[in-house]
């Protein structure tokens, strides 16, 4: 049964019943996709404090997904086209986020393959027009340029809307304070900012459930079902 059908038949069930299945409030939602592999881990850590900075400015409610958690899920789906419902309700967190922060390891200058993986099985136009700060950690700043040559590149290939700044975080940026173009601190508020702003400017994420009424004839025709009367 494909998944249109599927939440086509609990809408129906839900309506039958007199029951509103699926509502979720209407608040703001940002969610953190984290592809640290250690835990504790700085790449975790950074996206804890992009979250809470731009969480203080939107109100938003904060959610995060850690890949480590789904990598045999997201392995799993390369090679069968299916996912496990632990990692449909990943997607689906980040498909109805209102904002998202994405932050991964630097490997061999590109980001991790555990995070292009999951963006890999993302259903295409899922992100598009979804505000996205990219930020990154390493061990060193020489590896800071992949933000701009491979994750934007990334995210503007999904036609999301990638944030201005992008926030890297090298093993001495943490406490460091050299002034305001190169404090991690400057560089995160700056950044949230920028997605407060993005988030703003958008209506909030349809909740699950609670998708444009569309009459059941135009349904079937969508899944190639002629209706008779």
């Amino acid at each position: 049964m494909s998944v249109g059908l599927a939440r086509m038949n609990a809408g129906l069930a839900c309506a039958n019943a007199g029951l509103a299945c699926g509502v979720r409030s209407m608040s703001r939602t940002l969610v953190v996709v984290s592809a640290g592999l250690s835990s504790p881990s700085s790449t975790r850590l950074l996206g804890d404090r992009l979250a809470q900075a731009a969480a203080r400015e939107t109100g938003a409610g904060v959610e995060v997904v850690e890949l480590r958690d789904l990598a045999g899920d997201i392995a799993n789906n390369l090679v069968t086209g299916f996912p496990s419902p632990k990692l449909a309700g990943a997607i689906e967190t980040v498909t109805r986020a209102d904002g998202l922060i994405v932050v991964t390891p630097i490997f061999n200058a590109s980001y991790s393959g555990l995070f292009k993986s999951f963006f890999d099985v993302i259903e295409a136009g899922s992100l598009r027009g979804k505000p996205v700060l990219i930020a990154a950690t390493a061990g060193t700043a020489r590896h800071s340029l992949a933000l701009e040559f491979a994750l934007r590149p990334l995210f503007a290939y999904l036609r999301a809307d990638v944030m201005p700044t992008a926030v890297f975080a090298a093993a001495e940026d943490w406490g460091s304070s050299d002034g305001p173009d190169g404090d991690l601190t400057a560089r995160i508020e700056r950044a949230a900012g920028e997605l407060a702003t993005a988030m703003g400017g958008r209506p909030a994420a349809a909740p699950t459930g609670e998708d444009e009424f569309v009459p059941f004839d135009q349904q079937l025709a969508r899944l190639g079902i002629t209706s008779s009367r």
